[in-house]
């Protein structure tokens, strides 16, 4: 038996309700509004981001990341390459996924429990705010390398391109929220808002978030201003 289809988006129930009420009132119907993009939410597991210096020191001189899995968006890849990550109390992580291309700072980015187990204490911030936040040593086959900074747990947002960004009413730095159906449902209120033209609509939580909601593939989900 096929599954059933998925319901129909928010906005294109308004738009009926609205051309139902325009033609009971005999006036011409609006225009429609097209929906985004299907809403994408993928959960991040723990990774880090490097520099191209970084992996050089990690891995050799001249090495760089080569690419195994494309992610969701375009240009971004889970490399071959990983690390081990030591901690304060000599805990470490084994085969810390390295995602690419190489950035322009080196970040680390764990879930609350990862942080726990390594006897650090993370900020939630967005990518690329890494000031005061912990520090770590990563290790490679060719060498370590020690972060004074960049140890953080990701703020859950959300991807989207300018025209989703119009469809939704909200601009790159908003807050919306994402609600989560099934049976642990819950809404998640500061979803945070990054758009850029070569993005496409997806969601990113994290492992411990993803297991709150039980997030699980089929689960209800939707964006709200």
């Amino acid at each position: 038996m096929a599954p059933p289809p998925p319901p129909p988006h928010r906005a294109e129930v308004e738009y009926l309700v609205r051309r139902a009420l325009y033609q009971r009132l005999g006036k011409n119907p609006p225009r429609r509004v097209l929906a985004p993009s299907p809403l994408v939410v993928n959960v991040r597991v723990r990774h880090c981001h490097l520099t191209g210096e970084a992996v050089e020191a990690l891995f050799g001189k001249g090495s760089v990341l080569t690419p195994m899995n494309e992610l969701y968006q375009k240009g971004r890849f889970v490399a071959q390459q990983t690390v081990t990550l030591a901690g304060p109390l000599g805990r470490v992580i084994s085969n810390l996924r390295i995602l690419g291309p190489s950035r322009s700072l080196n970040q680390v980015e764990l879930a609350r429990t990862d942080a726990a187990a390594l006897g650090l204490e993370i900020p939630v911030r967005s990518s690329g705010s890494v000031s005061g936040t912990p520090g770590c040593v990563l290790i490679g086959p060719a060498g370590s390398l020690l972060l004074n900074e960049g140890v953080i747990r990701a703020a859950p947002h959300v991807h989207m391109n300018p025209d989703e960004a119009a469809f939704y009413k909200v601009k790159d730095g908003d807050f919306m929220r994402l609600h989560v159906g099934g049976p642990c449902a819950m809404t998640f209120e500061r979803l945070l808002v990054r758009v850029h033209s070569d993005f496409k609509l997806e969601v990113h939580i994290d492992t411990d978030e993803a297991n709150a909601c039980a997030l699980v593939a089929g689960t209800p989900v939707e964006l709200l201003t």
